[in-house]
Protein backbone atom coordinates (compact mmCIF):
# COMPACT_ATOMS: atom_id res chain seq x y z
CA UNK A 1 0.00 0.00 0.00
CA UNK A 2 1.46 3.71 -0.94
CA UNK A 3 2.08 5.75 2.41
CA UNK A 4 0.18 8.72 1.02
CA UNK A 5 0.38 12.00 2.97
CA UNK A 6 -3.18 11.36 4.37
CA UNK A 7 -2.81 7.89 5.50
CA UNK A 8 0.92 9.10 7.28
CA UNK A 9 -0.99 12.34 8.88
CA UNK A 10 -3.69 9.73 10.36
CA UNK A 11 -0.74 7.23 11.51
CA UNK A 12 0.69 10.84 12.87
CA UNK A 13 -2.13 11.51 14.91
CA UNK A 14 -3.01 7.94 15.79
CA UNK A 15 0.36 7.68 17.71
CA UNK A 16 -0.19 10.81 19.31
CA UNK A 17 1.83 12.99 21.27
CA UNK A 18 5.18 13.49 19.74
CA UNK A 19 6.73 15.90 17.40
CA UNK A 20 7.08 14.24 14.39
CA UNK A 21 6.44 10.95 12.88
CA UNK A 22 9.76 9.42 13.15
CA UNK A 23 10.59 10.06 16.66
CA UNK A 24 6.43 8.56 16.70
CA UNK A 25 7.95 5.05 14.89
CA UNK A 26 11.05 5.10 16.73
CA UNK A 27 8.87 5.35 20.25
CA UNK A 28 7.72 2.36 19.40
CA UNK A 29 10.78 0.30 17.87
CA UNK A 30 12.18 1.58 21.52
CA UNK A 31 9.03 -0.39 22.75
CA UNK A 32 10.16 -3.23 20.84
CA UNK A 33 13.89 -3.34 22.30
CA UNK A 34 12.35 -2.89 25.78
CA UNK A 35 9.86 -6.00 25.23
CA UNK A 36 13.78 -7.67 23.86
CA UNK A 37 15.20 -7.10 27.21
CA UNK A 38 12.79 -9.60 28.70
CA UNK A 39 15.43 -12.60 26.84
CA UNK A 40 18.46 -10.67 28.25
CA UNK A 41 16.60 -11.05 31.75
CA UNK A 42 16.29 -14.66 31.45
CA UNK A 43 19.39 -15.43 30.29
CA UNK A 44 21.21 -13.70 33.19
CA UNK A 45 19.01 -15.04 35.40
CA UNK A 46 19.66 -18.74 33.73
CA UNK A 47 23.43 -18.17 33.64
CA UNK A 48 23.57 -17.10 36.77
CA UNK A 49 21.77 -19.91 38.61
CA UNK A 50 22.13 -24.01 38.65
CA UNK A 51 21.54 -25.52 35.13
CA UNK A 52 18.62 -28.06 36.73
CA UNK A 53 16.46 -25.27 37.55
CA UNK A 54 16.80 -23.35 33.79
CA UNK A 55 13.93 -24.48 32.31
CA UNK A 56 11.66 -22.97 35.47
CA UNK A 57 13.70 -19.35 35.01
CA UNK A 58 12.88 -18.88 31.48
CA UNK A 59 8.70 -20.36 32.09
CA UNK A 60 8.86 -17.21 34.98
CA UNK A 61 10.56 -14.42 32.86
CA UNK A 62 7.69 -15.44 29.82
CA UNK A 63 5.09 -15.19 32.15
CA UNK A 64 6.13 -12.20 33.53
CA UNK A 65 5.07 -10.40 30.15
CA UNK A 66 2.20 -12.63 29.52
CA UNK A 67 0.41 -12.29 32.55
CA UNK A 68 1.30 -8.53 32.94
CA UNK A 69 0.14 -8.02 29.39
CA UNK A 70 -3.86 -9.58 30.42
CA UNK A 71 -3.61 -7.49 34.02
CA UNK A 72 -2.44 -4.56 32.66
CA UNK A 73 -4.74 -4.37 30.09
CA UNK A 74 -7.52 -4.79 32.41
CA UNK A 75 -6.35 -2.96 35.34
CA UNK A 76 -2.70 -1.73 35.46
CA UNK A 77 -3.18 1.00 32.61
CA UNK A 78 -5.80 2.91 33.67
CA UNK A 79 -4.46 3.07 37.34
CA UNK A 80 -1.23 4.07 36.00
CA UNK A 81 -2.63 6.89 33.29
CA UNK A 82 -5.63 7.05 33.28
CA UNK A 83 -7.62 10.63 35.02
CA UNK A 84 -5.46 10.60 38.19
CA UNK A 85 -6.56 12.17 41.62
CA UNK A 86 -3.28 12.90 42.39
CA UNK A 87 -2.85 8.78 43.91
CA UNK A 88 -4.02 6.62 41.37
CA UNK A 89 -6.02 6.82 37.66
CA UNK A 90 -9.13 5.95 37.41
CA UNK A 91 -10.10 2.35 36.42
CA UNK A 92 -11.88 2.39 32.86
CA UNK A 93 -12.33 -0.27 30.21
CA UNK A 94 -12.19 1.92 27.52
CA UNK A 95 -9.76 -0.68 25.30
CA UNK A 96 -13.29 -2.57 24.73
CA UNK A 97 -15.93 -0.22 24.86
CA UNK A 98 -14.10 2.73 22.91
CA UNK A 99 -11.50 1.37 21.52
CA UNK A 100 -12.02 4.34 18.77
CA UNK A 101 -10.68 7.07 20.57
CA UNK A 102 -8.22 4.50 22.72
CA UNK A 103 -4.35 4.84 22.97
CA UNK A 104 -3.71 1.65 21.60
CA UNK A 105 -0.34 2.26 19.33
CA UNK A 106 1.81 4.07 21.27
CA UNK A 107 1.37 5.08 25.30
CA UNK A 108 -0.01 1.32 26.02
CA UNK A 109 2.43 -1.09 24.43
CA UNK A 110 5.61 1.44 25.54
CA UNK A 111 4.04 1.47 28.99
CA UNK A 112 3.07 -2.57 29.38
CA UNK A 113 6.96 -3.72 28.58
CA UNK A 114 8.21 -1.15 31.13
CA UNK A 115 5.64 -2.81 33.63
CA UNK A 116 6.79 -6.38 32.71
CA UNK A 117 10.48 -5.33 33.44
CA UNK A 118 9.83 -4.19 37.07
CA UNK A 119 7.91 -7.62 37.57
CA UNK A 120 11.31 -10.08 36.14
CA UNK A 121 13.45 -7.90 38.09
CA UNK A 122 12.35 -10.47 40.77
CA UNK A 123 12.71 -13.67 39.65
CA UNK A 124 16.06 -14.09 39.56
CA UNK A 125 16.44 -13.04 43.50
CA UNK A 126 13.66 -15.84 44.33
CA UNK A 127 15.28 -18.10 41.37
CA UNK A 128 15.65 -21.64 42.49
CA UNK A 129 13.46 -22.34 45.45
CA UNK A 130 9.98 -20.34 45.00
CA UNK A 131 6.89 -22.60 43.67
CA UNK A 132 5.88 -21.17 40.26
CA UNK A 133 2.18 -20.61 40.80
CA UNK A 134 3.23 -18.38 43.79
CA UNK A 135 5.15 -16.73 41.43
CA UNK A 136 2.29 -16.08 39.31
CA UNK A 137 0.64 -14.57 41.69
CA UNK A 138 2.89 -12.67 42.62
CA UNK A 139 3.95 -11.50 38.87
CA UNK A 140 0.28 -10.54 38.45
CA UNK A 141 0.11 -8.27 41.34
CA UNK A 142 2.55 -6.34 41.25
CA UNK A 143 1.71 -5.50 37.50
CA UNK A 144 -1.94 -4.81 38.09
CA UNK A 145 -1.67 -2.63 41.17
CA UNK A 146 1.60 -2.31 43.03
CA UNK A 147 3.88 -0.96 39.50
CA UNK A 148 0.43 0.83 37.89
CA UNK A 149 0.04 3.17 40.59
CA UNK A 150 3.83 4.29 41.80
CA UNK A 151 4.73 4.73 38.36
CA UNK A 152 1.36 6.85 37.33
CA UNK A 153 2.59 9.57 40.17
CA UNK A 154 5.94 9.91 38.53
CA UNK A 155 4.48 9.73 34.68
CA UNK A 156 0.94 10.89 34.78
CA UNK A 157 0.58 14.57 34.44
CA UNK A 158 -1.93 14.09 37.24
CA UNK A 159 0.61 12.62 39.53
CA UNK A 160 1.38 14.00 42.99
CA UNK A 161 5.36 13.56 42.67
CA UNK A 162 4.85 14.82 38.50
CA UNK A 163 3.30 17.93 39.30
CA UNK A 164 6.06 18.10 42.43
CA UNK A 165 8.85 18.35 39.73
CA UNK A 166 10.43 14.59 40.30
CA UNK A 167 12.29 13.79 37.66
CA UNK A 168 12.82 9.99 36.83
CA UNK A 169 13.01 10.18 32.83
CA UNK A 170 13.01 6.51 32.39
CA UNK A 171 12.57 4.24 35.79
CA UNK A 172 15.41 4.24 37.92
CA UNK A 173 13.11 4.59 41.02
CA UNK A 174 9.66 3.63 39.33
CA UNK A 175 10.76 0.80 37.34
CA UNK A 176 14.50 -0.68 39.01
CA UNK A 177 14.36 0.54 42.88
CA UNK A 178 10.50 -0.64 42.88
CA UNK A 179 11.97 -4.41 41.22
CA UNK A 180 14.88 -4.55 43.28
CA UNK A 181 13.43 -3.83 47.04
CA UNK A 182 10.52 -6.48 46.05
CA UNK A 183 13.39 -8.81 44.73
CA UNK A 184 14.91 -8.12 48.34
CA UNK A 185 11.58 -8.52 49.94
CA UNK A 186 10.64 -11.63 48.66
CA UNK A 187 14.35 -13.40 48.95
CA UNK A 188 14.25 -12.13 52.77
CA UNK A 189 10.34 -14.18 53.21
CA UNK A 190 11.44 -16.93 51.33
CA UNK A 191 14.92 -17.58 52.68
CA UNK A 192 17.88 -18.59 51.62
CA UNK A 193 19.13 -21.82 49.31
CA UNK A 194 19.44 -24.91 50.65
CA UNK A 195 23.56 -24.88 51.25
CA UNK A 196 23.96 -21.27 51.26
CA UNK A 197 24.62 -20.41 54.44
CA UNK A 198 26.64 -23.01 56.61
CA UNK A 199 26.56 -22.78 60.54
CA UNK A 200 29.93 -23.26 62.41
CA UNK A 201 29.36 -25.28 65.18
CA UNK A 202 31.46 -24.20 67.29
CA UNK A 203 30.72 -20.43 67.33
CA UNK A 204 26.73 -20.63 65.86
CA UNK A 205 27.61 -18.17 63.36
CA UNK A 206 26.40 -18.70 59.68
CA UNK A 207 28.85 -17.75 57.01
CA UNK A 208 27.73 -17.60 53.34
CA UNK A 209 28.90 -20.15 50.32
CA UNK A 210 29.18 -19.86 47.06
CA UNK A 211 26.91 -21.15 44.80
CA UNK A 212 28.32 -20.64 41.12
CA UNK A 213 25.71 -20.23 38.38
CA UNK A 214 26.25 -22.90 35.22
CA UNK A 215 26.72 -20.57 32.38
CA UNK A 216 29.03 -17.38 32.91
CA UNK A 217 28.67 -17.10 28.86
CA UNK A 218 24.45 -16.91 29.02
CA UNK A 219 24.94 -15.03 31.76
CA UNK A 220 26.98 -12.56 29.36
CA UNK A 221 25.19 -12.54 26.10
CA UNK A 222 21.78 -11.76 28.36
CA UNK A 223 23.65 -8.46 29.67
CA UNK A 224 24.98 -7.80 26.20
CA UNK A 225 21.31 -7.83 25.06
CA UNK A 226 19.99 -5.84 27.43
CA UNK A 227 22.48 -3.22 27.59
CA UNK A 228 21.12 -3.09 23.51
CA UNK A 229 17.63 -2.81 24.97
CA UNK A 230 18.55 -0.16 27.31
CA UNK A 231 19.22 2.17 24.62
CA UNK A 232 15.10 1.64 23.78
CA UNK A 233 14.43 2.08 27.00
CA UNK A 234 16.38 4.99 28.21
CA UNK A 235 15.84 6.62 24.57
CA UNK A 236 12.69 5.75 23.32
CA UNK A 237 10.61 8.63 24.51
CA UNK A 238 13.16 11.29 23.04
CA UNK A 239 11.29 13.69 20.56
CA UNK A 240 14.73 15.30 18.99
CA UNK A 241 17.66 14.23 17.31
CA UNK A 242 19.77 16.14 20.34
CA UNK A 243 17.77 14.77 23.16
CA UNK A 244 18.14 11.37 21.38
CA UNK A 245 22.04 11.90 20.95
CA UNK A 246 22.38 12.92 24.54
CA UNK A 247 20.89 9.62 26.13
CA UNK A 248 22.38 7.42 23.71
CA UNK A 249 25.84 9.00 25.07
CA UNK A 250 24.77 8.89 28.92
CA UNK A 251 24.08 5.30 28.34
CA UNK A 252 27.26 4.15 26.51
CA UNK A 253 29.28 6.12 29.19
CA UNK A 254 27.85 5.31 32.92
CA UNK A 255 27.72 1.18 31.94
CA UNK A 256 31.14 1.51 30.47
CA UNK A 257 32.61 3.09 33.39
CA UNK A 258 30.85 1.06 36.28
CA UNK A 259 32.27 -1.83 34.78
CA UNK A 260 35.93 -0.79 34.46
CA UNK A 261 35.33 0.37 38.42
CA UNK A 262 34.29 -2.76 39.27
CA UNK A 263 36.83 -4.87 37.72
CA UNK A 264 39.36 -2.98 38.76
CA UNK A 265 38.03 -2.97 42.27
CA UNK A 266 37.15 -6.67 42.34
CA UNK A 267 41.23 -7.25 41.00
CA UNK A 268 42.55 -5.32 43.57
CA UNK A 269 40.23 -6.44 46.58
CA UNK A 270 40.13 -10.54 45.16
CA UNK A 271 43.44 -11.01 43.45
CA UNK A 272 41.68 -11.45 39.98
CA UNK A 273 39.59 -9.30 37.73
CA UNK A 274 35.87 -11.08 38.77
CA UNK A 275 33.99 -11.77 35.51
CA UNK A 276 30.45 -12.29 36.82
CA UNK A 277 30.73 -8.69 38.90
CA UNK A 278 31.75 -6.97 36.24
CA UNK A 279 28.58 -7.91 34.26
CA UNK A 280 27.12 -6.84 37.09
CA UNK A 281 28.93 -4.13 37.13
CA UNK A 282 27.80 -3.30 33.83
CA UNK A 283 23.94 -3.29 34.67
CA UNK A 284 24.36 -1.17 37.56
CA UNK A 285 25.79 2.19 35.06
CA UNK A 286 22.38 1.22 33.14
CA UNK A 287 20.30 1.09 35.91
CA UNK A 288 22.30 4.27 37.71
CA UNK A 289 21.77 6.80 34.68
CA UNK A 290 17.90 5.61 33.66
CA UNK A 291 16.97 8.57 35.88
CA UNK A 292 18.71 11.16 34.47
CA UNK A 293 19.87 9.90 31.12
CA UNK A 294 18.08 12.82 29.48
CA UNK A 295 18.83 15.49 32.48
CA UNK A 296 22.86 14.89 33.28
CA UNK A 297 25.86 15.72 30.87
CA UNK A 298 29.22 13.35 30.41
CA UNK A 299 30.49 14.54 32.72
CA UNK A 300 27.61 13.79 35.32
CA UNK A 301 26.78 10.33 33.58
CA UNK A 302 30.34 9.48 34.19
CA UNK A 303 30.78 10.19 37.79
CA UNK A 304 27.11 8.20 37.62
CA UNK A 305 28.47 4.74 36.32
CA UNK A 306 31.87 5.45 38.73
CA UNK A 307 30.04 5.39 41.72
CA UNK A 308 27.61 2.63 40.02
CA UNK A 309 30.62 0.19 39.70
CA UNK A 310 31.78 0.64 43.32
CA UNK A 311 28.23 0.46 44.74
CA UNK A 312 27.57 -3.00 43.02
CA UNK A 313 30.50 -4.64 44.09
CA UNK A 314 30.05 -3.58 48.24
CA UNK A 315 26.14 -3.50 47.99
CA UNK A 316 26.17 -7.30 46.52
CA UNK A 317 28.70 -8.45 49.25
CA UNK A 318 26.54 -6.93 51.98
CA UNK A 319 23.64 -8.00 51.33
CA UNK A 320 25.25 -12.17 50.96
CA UNK A 321 27.55 -11.73 53.60
CA UNK A 322 26.23 -9.10 56.39
CA UNK A 323 22.47 -8.85 56.12
CA UNK A 324 22.34 -12.95 54.31
CA UNK A 325 19.69 -12.60 52.29
CA UNK A 326 20.25 -14.52 49.31
CA UNK A 327 20.21 -13.32 45.89
CA UNK A 328 21.41 -15.77 43.54
CA UNK A 329 21.80 -12.98 40.46
CA UNK A 330 22.46 -9.73 42.67
CA UNK A 331 19.30 -7.96 41.36
CA UNK A 332 18.69 -5.89 44.59
CA UNK A 333 22.01 -4.48 44.47
CA UNK A 334 22.19 -4.10 40.69
CA UNK A 335 18.24 -2.50 40.78
CA UNK A 336 17.69 -1.59 43.94
CA UNK A 337 20.53 -0.15 45.27
CA UNK A 338 21.50 1.37 41.91
CA UNK A 339 17.94 2.35 40.79
CA UNK A 340 17.84 4.84 44.80
CA UNK A 341 21.73 6.37 43.53
CA UNK A 342 20.11 6.96 39.78
CA UNK A 343 17.32 8.98 40.87
CA UNK A 344 18.93 10.94 44.00
CA UNK A 345 21.81 11.98 41.78
CA UNK A 346 19.48 13.75 38.99
CA UNK A 347 19.02 16.21 42.26
CA UNK A 348 22.97 16.63 42.33
CA UNK A 349 24.15 16.49 38.36
CA UNK A 350 20.92 17.50 36.78
CA UNK A 351 21.96 20.49 34.04
CA UNK A 352 19.17 20.05 31.18
CA UNK A 353 17.12 23.66 32.17
CA UNK A 354 13.63 23.42 32.63
CA UNK A 355 11.46 26.44 31.07
CA UNK A 356 8.03 27.22 32.63
CA UNK A 357 5.23 28.35 30.28
CA UNK A 358 6.66 32.29 30.31
CA UNK A 359 9.60 30.94 29.00
CA UNK A 360 11.51 31.08 32.35
CA UNK A 361 14.48 28.67 33.35
CA UNK A 362 13.58 26.60 36.46
CA UNK A 363 16.06 25.87 38.68
CA UNK A 364 14.42 23.50 40.63
CA UNK A 365 15.39 21.48 37.89
CA UNK A 366 19.46 21.61 38.33
CA UNK A 367 20.95 19.76 40.24
CA UNK A 368 22.79 20.67 43.85
CA UNK A 369 26.04 20.96 42.06
CA UNK A 370 24.64 22.93 38.98
CA UNK A 371 23.61 26.04 40.37
CA UNK A 372 20.00 24.42 41.66
CA UNK A 373 19.97 24.34 45.10
CA UNK A 374 19.20 21.61 47.60
CA UNK A 375 15.32 22.02 45.89
CA UNK A 376 15.45 19.42 43.39
CA UNK A 377 17.61 16.93 45.43
CA UNK A 378 14.83 17.41 48.20
CA UNK A 379 12.00 16.54 45.70
CA UNK A 380 14.06 13.45 44.43
CA UNK A 381 14.81 11.88 48.04
CA UNK A 382 11.21 12.68 48.61
CA UNK A 383 10.23 10.75 45.81
CA UNK A 384 12.36 7.77 46.44
CA UNK A 385 11.39 7.30 49.82
CA UNK A 386 7.49 7.63 49.17
CA UNK A 387 7.89 4.51 46.08
CA UNK A 388 9.91 2.49 48.60
CA UNK A 389 7.52 2.60 51.61
CA UNK A 390 4.98 2.02 49.52
CA UNK A 391 6.69 -1.15 47.77
CA UNK A 392 7.63 -2.16 50.83
CA UNK A 393 4.64 -2.20 52.58
CA UNK A 394 2.37 -3.53 49.67
CA UNK A 395 4.75 -6.41 48.60
CA UNK A 396 5.29 -7.41 52.22
CA UNK A 397 1.59 -8.02 52.75
CA UNK A 398 1.80 -9.79 49.45
CA UNK A 399 4.25 -12.09 49.88
CA UNK A 400 2.90 -13.11 53.55
CA UNK A 401 -0.23 -13.58 52.07
CA UNK A 402 0.77 -16.16 49.37
CA UNK A 403 2.95 -17.57 52.24
CA UNK A 404 0.24 -18.49 54.76
CA UNK A 405 -2.26 -19.48 51.56
CA UNK A 406 -0.55 -21.13 48.68
CA UNK A 407 3.28 -21.63 49.81
CA UNK A 408 5.59 -19.52 49.21
CA UNK A 409 8.73 -22.27 48.54
CA UNK A 410 9.02 -25.61 47.15
CA UNK A 411 9.97 -28.60 49.27
CA UNK A 412 13.54 -29.38 50.01
CA UNK A 413 13.53 -32.41 48.12
CA UNK A 414 12.37 -30.56 44.57
CA UNK A 415 14.88 -27.81 45.15
CA UNK A 416 17.64 -30.37 45.71
CA UNK A 417 16.56 -32.03 42.57
CA UNK A 418 15.68 -28.81 40.45
CA UNK A 419 12.67 -27.36 39.72
CA UNK A 420 12.89 -27.97 36.07
CA UNK A 421 10.80 -31.81 37.16
CA UNK A 422 8.94 -31.00 39.84
CA UNK A 423 7.21 -27.70 38.50
CA UNK A 424 7.62 -28.18 35.03
CA UNK A 425 7.54 -32.14 34.24
CA UNK A 426 11.09 -31.68 31.91
CA UNK A 427 13.76 -34.00 32.99
CA UNK A 428 16.13 -31.05 31.73
CA UNK A 429 16.40 -28.26 29.45
CA UNK A 430 20.04 -29.51 28.65
CA UNK A 431 19.04 -33.05 26.76
CA UNK A 432 21.79 -35.48 26.32
CA UNK A 433 23.76 -33.80 29.09
CA UNK A 434 24.53 -35.35 32.52
CA UNK A 435 23.97 -32.46 35.37
CA UNK A 436 26.67 -32.02 38.09
CA UNK A 437 25.06 -33.91 41.76
CA UNK A 438 23.85 -31.58 44.26
CA UNK A 439 26.38 -31.35 47.32
CA UNK A 440 24.69 -28.92 49.95
CA UNK A 441 22.67 -30.60 52.63
CA UNK A 442 19.24 -28.75 54.27
CA UNK A 443 19.98 -27.09 57.68
CA UNK A 444 19.98 -29.59 60.66
CA UNK A 445 20.67 -32.66 58.42
CA UNK A 446 21.38 -35.65 60.59
CA UNK A 447 24.01 -38.08 58.96
CA UNK A 448 22.32 -41.76 60.03
CA UNK A 449 25.83 -42.88 61.19
CA UNK A 450 28.33 -40.44 62.97
CA UNK A 451 31.08 -42.17 64.07
CA UNK A 452 34.08 -43.63 62.57
CA UNK A 453 33.85 -47.32 62.46
CA UNK A 454 35.24 -48.59 66.41
CA UNK A 455 38.61 -50.59 66.47
CA UNK A 456 37.35 -53.88 67.44
CA UNK A 457 34.92 -53.89 64.26
CA UNK A 458 38.01 -53.54 61.87
CA UNK A 459 39.11 -55.73 59.84
CA UNK A 460 42.26 -57.22 61.28
CA UNK A 461 45.08 -55.85 59.42
CA UNK A 462 48.54 -57.04 59.55
CA UNK A 463 50.98 -53.87 57.77
CA UNK A 464 53.19 -56.42 56.70
CA UNK A 465 54.77 -56.30 52.82
CA UNK A 466 52.40 -54.20 50.56
CA UNK A 467 49.57 -56.12 48.53
CA UNK A 468 49.55 -59.36 51.35
CA UNK A 469 47.07 -60.40 53.84
CA UNK A 470 44.04 -58.30 53.32
CA UNK A 471 40.75 -58.57 52.29
CA UNK A 472 40.02 -55.56 49.52
CA UNK A 473 36.60 -54.88 48.49
CA UNK A 474 34.79 -52.24 46.10
CA UNK A 475 31.38 -51.22 46.59
CA UNK A 476 29.80 -49.41 44.02
CA UNK A 477 26.24 -47.08 44.73
CA UNK A 478 24.03 -46.25 42.34
CA UNK A 479 21.47 -43.36 43.22
CA UNK A 480 19.59 -40.38 42.24
CA UNK A 481 21.64 -37.50 42.46
CA UNK A 482 19.81 -35.51 44.99
CA UNK A 483 20.57 -38.15 47.46
CA UNK A 484 24.55 -37.48 46.67
CA UNK A 485 25.37 -34.69 49.30
CA UNK A 486 23.65 -36.98 52.39
CA UNK A 487 25.52 -40.17 51.04
CA UNK A 488 28.66 -38.23 51.19
CA UNK A 489 28.58 -36.71 54.21
CA UNK A 490 27.42 -40.22 55.63
CA UNK A 491 30.53 -41.97 54.35
CA UNK A 492 32.85 -39.37 55.23
CA UNK A 493 31.93 -39.80 59.13
CA UNK A 494 31.92 -43.38 58.92
CA UNK A 495 36.24 -42.82 57.94
CA UNK A 496 36.34 -44.14 54.61
CA UNK A 497 39.49 -43.20 52.79
CA UNK A 498 38.29 -41.42 49.71
CA UNK A 499 35.34 -41.84 47.11
CA UNK A 500 34.55 -41.75 42.81
CA UNK A 501 31.66 -40.11 41.81
CA UNK A 502 30.17 -40.37 38.06
CA UNK A 503 27.51 -38.99 36.67
CA UNK A 504 25.89 -42.10 34.83
CA UNK A 505 22.34 -43.07 32.62
CA UNK A 506 20.34 -45.32 33.17
CA UNK A 507 17.08 -47.24 34.60
CA UNK A 508 15.52 -49.98 37.00
CA UNK A 509 12.76 -51.84 36.67
CA UNK A 510 10.36 -49.30 36.40
CA UNK A 511 11.87 -48.19 32.96
CA UNK A 512 12.00 -44.37 34.09
CA UNK A 513 9.44 -41.88 34.77
CA UNK A 514 6.56 -41.03 32.07
CA UNK A 515 6.24 -37.37 31.94
CA UNK A 516 4.74 -35.20 28.81
CA UNK A 517 6.49 -32.66 26.69
CA UNK A 518 4.32 -30.64 24.42
CA UNK A 519 1.01 -32.67 25.16
CA UNK A 520 2.75 -36.44 23.94
CA UNK A 521 4.01 -38.65 27.04
CA UNK A 522 8.12 -39.29 27.01
CA UNK A 523 9.13 -41.88 28.41
CA UNK A 524 12.57 -40.95 29.97
CA UNK A 525 14.11 -44.34 30.01
CA UNK A 526 17.36 -43.29 30.99
CA UNK A 527 17.36 -41.16 34.20
CA UNK A 528 20.51 -39.12 35.29
CA UNK A 529 22.04 -40.80 38.41
CA UNK A 530 25.56 -40.64 39.83
CA UNK A 531 27.63 -44.43 40.55
CA UNK A 532 29.70 -43.48 43.70
CA UNK A 533 32.64 -46.34 44.02
CA UNK A 534 34.55 -47.01 47.08
CA UNK A 535 37.14 -49.43 47.62
CA UNK A 536 37.60 -50.65 51.61
CA UNK A 537 40.15 -52.71 53.27
CA UNK A 538 39.77 -51.50 57.08
CA UNK A 539 36.37 -50.48 57.06
CA UNK A 540 33.83 -53.27 57.77
CA UNK A 541 31.96 -53.97 54.35
CA UNK A 542 28.33 -54.37 56.04
CA UNK A 543 29.58 -50.97 57.89
CA UNK A 544 29.53 -49.31 54.37
CA UNK A 545 26.65 -51.02 53.22
CA UNK A 546 24.63 -50.00 56.55
CA UNK A 547 25.69 -46.46 55.97
CA UNK A 548 24.78 -46.08 52.36
CA UNK A 549 21.37 -48.12 53.06
CA UNK A 550 20.30 -45.35 56.00
CA UNK A 551 21.26 -42.28 54.08
CA UNK A 552 19.45 -43.54 50.87
CA UNK A 553 16.45 -45.09 51.50
CA UNK A 554 13.14 -43.57 51.70
CA UNK A 555 11.01 -46.68 50.85
CA UNK A 556 10.23 -45.16 47.59
CA UNK A 557 10.77 -46.55 44.06
CA UNK A 558 14.36 -45.12 42.80
CA UNK A 559 16.20 -45.11 46.33
CA UNK A 560 19.09 -46.78 44.63
CA UNK A 561 21.30 -49.90 44.43
CA UNK A 562 24.35 -51.12 46.14
CA UNK A 563 26.97 -53.82 44.41
CA UNK A 564 29.58 -55.93 45.95
CA UNK A 565 32.94 -57.13 44.19
CA UNK A 566 35.96 -58.59 45.27
CA UNK A 567 39.22 -56.14 44.48
CA UNK A 568 42.26 -58.48 43.40
CA UNK A 569 44.87 -55.50 44.28
CA UNK A 570 45.24 -51.76 44.47
CA UNK A 571 48.71 -49.64 43.15
CA UNK A 572 49.08 -46.52 44.11
CA UNK A 573 50.87 -45.00 41.02
CA UNK A 574 53.65 -42.20 43.20
CA UNK A 575 54.79 -44.65 46.02
CA UNK A 576 54.31 -48.01 44.60
CA UNK A 577 52.76 -49.26 47.50
CA UNK A 578 49.92 -51.86 46.79
CA UNK A 579 47.02 -53.41 48.75
CA UNK A 580 46.05 -52.33 52.06
CA UNK A 581 49.13 -49.99 52.12
CA UNK A 582 48.24 -48.18 49.01
CA UNK A 583 44.67 -47.26 50.99
CA UNK A 584 45.78 -45.55 53.57
CA UNK A 585 47.21 -41.75 54.39
CA UNK A 586 50.84 -40.72 54.55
Amino acid sequence: MELTKEILDGLESKIGGLESLPFAIWFLIGAALVFFMQGGFAMVETGFTRAKNAGNIIMKNLMDFCIGTVVFTFIGYSLMLGVSNGFAGKLNLDIFKDFGNYDTTAGFVFNLVFAATAATIVSGAMAERTKFISYCVYSAVISAIVYPIEAGWVWNAGGWLAQKGYIDFAGSSAIHMVGGITAFIGAAILGPRIGKYATDKKTGKKTARAIPGHSITLGALGVFILWFGWYGFNGAAATDGSGLGLIFLNTTLAPAFATVVAMIFTWIKNGKPDVSMSLNGSLAGLVGITAGCADVNPVGAIIIGVVAGFLVVIAVEVIDKVVKVDDPVGAVAVHGVNGIWGTLAVGLFAVTPKLAEDGTELLAHKGLFYGGGSELFGIQALGVGAIALWTAVTMTIVFLIIKATIGLRVKAEEEISGLDLPEHGLASSYGGFAMAPEVFLPEGYTVPLTAAVPIDQAVPVTNTASGSGTKLTKVTIITNQTKFAGLQASLDALGITGMTVTNVLGYGMQKGHTEVYRGVPVETKLLPKVQVDIVVSKIPTSSVVETAKKALYTGNVGDGKIFVYDVENVVKVRTGEEGYNALQDD
